[in-house]
């Protein structure tokens, strides 16, 4: 006698649909996942290359501060250049040298050494701006202290001050500026801008923005009563 036929079960499986809407969602997934891990490649570029211009401005900041603290020694004025400096200018002067005894006489009583003429200025290029420093006296006259800042100005004053900042620059001295050849304190205010990521009203945009960084500088010899 013949045995019926198992009926069979039907095979398990997703329909043309569900594959197209699965395969949708993973699309849509996928593009999202792109976009933010592209926004974060772009804002990791940026820091870095913030931090990079950040780290070189302040060694130059250092470098300036230094320098121009010791401005004037052993000279009869505060050893600024007034014909050379101006808020985004400055030459100062000093005869380093003047109490070595190892040194020629006419090195020891004129200022002819290396580190004896400097100027500091901001030499603006095609997609950035230099730092410059100008060495007069030495054998490479000429250094670039920092390649990625927008822009350095140099504040004048008679007195120690206390101040504000605002965008790229201070603001609000407690004190008025006077002419640098006058000046006992020094107030260097350097900006670093960040280019923005992305375009305007796109996903993962930061607009650009400013960085200042702010110094300021006694200078040492500017009490000539005490020379």
């Amino acid at each position: 006698m013949n045995q019926p036929l198992e009926s069979r079960q039907p095979e398990a499986g997703f329909s043309l649909i569900e594959l197209t809407i699965a395969m949708a969602i993973t699309l849509a997934v996928l593009a999202i996942a792109s976009s933010l891990m592209a926004t974060s490649f772009r804002i990791r570029t940026r820091e870095n290359a913030g931090s990079d211009a950040l780290a070189d401005t302040q060694r130059a900041i250092n470098i300036m501060s230094r320098e121009i603290a010791n401005a004037g020694y052993r000279l009869s004025t505060n050893g600024i250049v007034p014909g050379d400096s101006d808020s985004t200018h400055i030459r100062i002067r000093s005869n380093l040298n003047a109490l070595d005894t190892t040194a020629s006489t006419a090195s020891r009583n004129n200022i002819m050494d290396a580190g004896e003429d400097i100027k500091y200025l901001v030499n603006a290029a095609a997609n950035t701006s230099y730092l410059v420093r100008h060495d007069a006296f030495a054998a490479n006259k000429t250094t670039v202290l920092a390649n990625r800042l927008d822009s350095i100005t140099f504040h004048y004053f008679g007195q120690k001050v206390t101040y504000g900042t605002s965008d790229c620059d201070i603001t609000g001295a407690s004190s008025a500026e006077v002419a640098p050849g006058s000046a006992s304190f020094i107030v260097l205010a350097v900006c670093v801008r960040l280019p923005a990521v992305g375009a305007p009203n796109s996903d993962g945009y930061i607009p650009a923005s400013n960085i200042l960084l702010v110094s300021d500088v006694m200078l040492r010899n500017s009490n000539l009563a005490s020379y």
